[in-house]
C-alpha cells in the first residue's frame, strides 16, 4: 500500500509508510493519523523553513489540544500528556515555594553563563551530602554548570561533544530527538529495549553497545517514558563497564520520584558510583522542574568533571546566554541538603498515592499493566486490549481530545532523529504515556473521561458483531 505525497518540483509521488507491513484501513481513514503525516512528511510552503524541527512530540499534542479549544478554556480539560509535576503547595510535608522574590542589584546585570558561584556550591554540596558520604573525591562548585532548563542543558552537552557514535535507547524522552538531529559532530545510534523485559537496561547492553564503537551513551534514569528505574548494583555496572571507555550522559530529572525504598527520601543517581569526580566521563543533569515542583522557574544543573564544565559553561554565551540570576539567587537556600531529603519523602509519599489510585482506575477500566513504574510520574499504558478503533496511540490521542483530555501517542518516544525508519511500524504505536504528575482532581476527570471512550468504543464493538 503506498500513499502520494507532492516533491519539493511539486510532482506526484508514493510514499509507503512501512517495508514490512501495509497501513491497516483504521489508519488509511484516520484524520490524526493524516495529520501526523502531513506534519512529518515535510510539505514546506516556506523555502528557508523546516517546520519539523518545530516541535517535540508534547508540543505537537499541545497544539491538537489547542484546535479543540485547549487554549480558551484550560482548566476545563485533563492534560495528562504534558511531563510536568503539580505545582500548588498542597503536599503534606512539602515546604512552600517563593510567591515573591527579592532582586538584587548583581541580579539585574548579565549572569555568568556557568551560573552564580553561590548556586553551584549548592548543588555541589546537595550531591556530596546524599551521594558522596565517605569518599574522599568530592564534587566542587566547579563540578557545576547551571542551566536554563533540562533541553538547553542536553544543547549544550551535545555542542562540545567530539565525533562520536552516540548510543541511545528507545522509547526515551520525546526532546532527546530533535537535540539529536541538530548537530553534526556525532552519529546517533538507536538501541531498542525490550516491552517483554519490561524496557530494562542491562549492562550488557552497554557491553554490546560499547563492542560497536559507541562512546557516549544517553538515556534517562529513572526511565522516561516506562517509568522503570536503573539501580544499583546494576547501576554501577553500566558504569563500571564505561569507565575510561564511554562518556555516559544521565538525565536524572526523576530521580526524586522513587517508589523502591518506602518513601524514605532516597534519589537514584549515579553520583553514587563515581570513583573520581574528575576522571569518571559521567554527566548528571537535573534540577529544580521535576522534583522540585518548579518548572516555571527554568534552573537546571550539569554535574561532572572540571573539563567538562568548564566547556559546557562557556557553550552557553553563544546557545542560550545563561539562567536567570533571581531564580538561581531565589533556588540556593532550597538545596540545603536536610531540606530536600525532606521534601523528597514528602514528594514520594504524595506520588507514590497517586500512582496506585491511577494504576487502579486503569484496571477496573479494563486495561492490563504489564509493568507496574516504580519511579517518575509516568505510566505506559499499552491499548493493544481495546478495541481496533482506538488501539494506537493516536487514534486513542483523537478519541481523548474529544472528550477533553490529553495524552501523548507513543510513536513520540521512538526516537528516529535520522528519519530513516518508519514510525507506523513502531512498537511503539499501541501505546500512550500518561502522566500522573497533576492534581488529583485533574487525574480524576481525566480517567473519568478515559473510561468513557472505552465504554463507546466496546460498545460499538458488540454492535458491530
Amino acid at each position: 500500500m503506498s500513499f502520494s505525497s507532492t516533491d519539493a518540483s511539486g510532482q506526484r509521488r508514493d510514499r509507503r509508510f512501512s517495508t514490512s507491513k501495509e497501513p491497516s484501513a483504521n489508519e488509511l481513514s484516520s484524520k490524526i493519523h493524516r495529520q501526523f503525516r502531513n506534519a512529518h512528511e515535510g510539505h514546506r510552503p516556506h523555502a528557508g523553513l523546516d517546520p519539523s524541527r518545530a516541535s517535540t512530540g508534547v508540543v505537537w499534542t499541545t497544539e491538537r489540544a489547542y484546535e479543540h479549544g485547549f487554549l480558551d478554556e484550560p482548566e476545563a480539560w485533563a492534560n495528562l500528556g504534558q511531563g510536568a509535576p503539580e505545582v500548588d503547595d498542597d503536599i503534606d510535608g512539602s515546604f512552600h515555594r517563593p510567591k515573591q522574590i527579592d532582586v538584587s542589584i548583581s541580579g539585574r546585570e548579565y549572569g555568568p553563563t556557568a551560573g552564580i558561584k553561590p548556586l553551584r556550591a549548592a548543588v555541589a554540596n546537595l550531591y556530596n551530602e546524599h551521594h558522596r558520604q565517605g569518599k574522599s573525591s568530592k564534587y566542587t562548585w566547579e563540578n557545576v554548570c547551571i542551566v536554563p532548563g533540562g533541553r538547553a542543558g542536553l544543547i549544550r552537552i551535545a555542542a562540545v561533544l567530539n565525533n562520536a557514535y552516540l548510543g541511545f535507547f528507545i522509547p526515551d524522552y520525546t526532546a532527546y530527538n530533535e537535540m539529536l538531529s541538530l548537530f553534526r559532530n556525532f552519529a546517533a545510534i538507536p538501541s531498542p529495549l525490550s516491552e517483554a523485559d519490561g524496557y530494562h537496561i542491562h549492562p550488557d547492553k552497554i557491553s554490546d553497545e560499547i563492542a560497536r564503537g559507541t562512546s557516549v551513551i544517553l538515556t534517562s534514569n529513572p526511565r522516561n517514558p516506562t517509568g522503570q528505574v536503573v539501580a544499583n548494583p546494576e547501576l554501577a555496572q553500566i558504569q563500571d563497564i564505561c569507565r575510561d571507555r564511554a562518556t555516559l550522559i544521565m538525565d536524572e530529572f526523576y530521580g526524586g520520584y522513587n517508589y523502591t525504598s518506602d518513601c524514605d527520601g532516597t534519589t537514584v543517581s549515579a553520583a553514587e558510583n563515581v570513583e573520581d569526580v574528575d576522571e569518571d566521563d559521567v554527566l548528571l543533569i537535573d534540577g529544580l522542574t521535576k522534583r522540585f515542583r518548579l518548572p516555571g522557574w527554568r534552573v537546571a544543573w550539569i554535574v561532572g568533571p572540571k573539563e567538562f564544565i568548564k566547556a559546557i559553561g562557556s557553550c552557553g554565551s553563544y546557545l542560550d546566554g545563561g539562567t536567570n540570576v533571581p531564580f538561581q539567587e531565589a533556588a540556593v537556600k532550597m538545596l540545603e541538603p536536610n531540606n530536600v531529603l525532606n521534601e523528597m519523602k514528602a514528594l514520594q509519599r504524595h506520588f507514590l498515592t497517586k500512582r496506585d489510585f491511577v494504576l487502579g482506575r486503569l484496571k477496573d477500566i479494563g486495561f492490563t499493566i504489564k509493568n507496574i513504574p516504580d519511579s517518575t510520574f509516568y505510566i505506559w499504558l499499552d491499548l493493544s486490549c481495546l478495541p481496533e478503533s482506538i488501539n494506537d496511540g493516536l487514534n486513542f490521542f483523537q478519541a481523548c481530545l474529544e472528550e477533553k483530555v490529553i495524552v501523548v501517542p507513543g510513536i513520540f518516544f521512538d526516537l528516529n532523529p535520522a528519519k530513516r525508519r518508519d514510525l507506523f511500524d513502531s512498537p511503539c504505536h499501541h501505546f500512550v504515556r500518561l502522566s500522573y504528575g497533576p492534581r488529583m482532581d485533574v487525574l480524576k476527570k481525566g480517567l473519568d473521561g478515559i473510561e468513557r471512550i472505552v465504554k463507546k468504543h466496546r460498545g460499538r464493538t458488540r454492535k458491530a458483531t
